[in-house]
């Protein structure tokens, strides 16, 4: 339940701050990420570049796709990052992804074009998440 309330309030926060309105069908990709950094590295290296080169590399070849990074800051996931994504609809996600969440051709053709900019952020640190995709109703 914990988990319910803290997505539908990182959804919310989502439209509202983007200015845009999350519409019947629209998607919302709500991912928690866990980062390894790089002996050396602060996570504020890493956030910096995180948001200001991957984000909009992201959202360049993803198209349409709005991408926000988030920070918990009470609750569950205190301390916490996630990632928050918002697509037109499922078919636009399922351009990319097959229904088991693996990339298809046009999905390993988008990370092929980002690997550029995944290379250089390696080198600050790495990451992995777990999702949970969400359609409004």
């Amino acid at each position: 339940m914990k988990k319910l309330i803290f997505i539908t309030a990182l959804i919310l926060l989502a439209g509202i701050t983007s200015g845009q309105n999350l519409q019947k069908g629209n998607l919302v990709g709500t991912h928690v990420v866990e980062v390894s950094l790089k002996p050396g590295v602060t996570m504020e290296q890493y956030t910096e570049f995180f948001i200001n080169k991957y984000i909009p590399e992201s959202e360049k070849i993803w198209k349409g796709w709005k991408v926000y990074l988030v920070k918990g800051i009470r609750g569950e996931n205190i301390n916490s990052f996630g990632l928050i994504i918002i697509v037109n609809s499922q078919k636009d996600r399922d351009k990319y992804y097959n229904s088991d969440g693996t990339s298809n051709e046009l999905g390993n053709t988008a990370y092929e074009k980002l690997k550029p900019v995944q290379d250089e952020l390696e080198k600050l640190g790495t990451f992995t998440s777990t999702y949970t995709d969400w359609v409004i109703q």
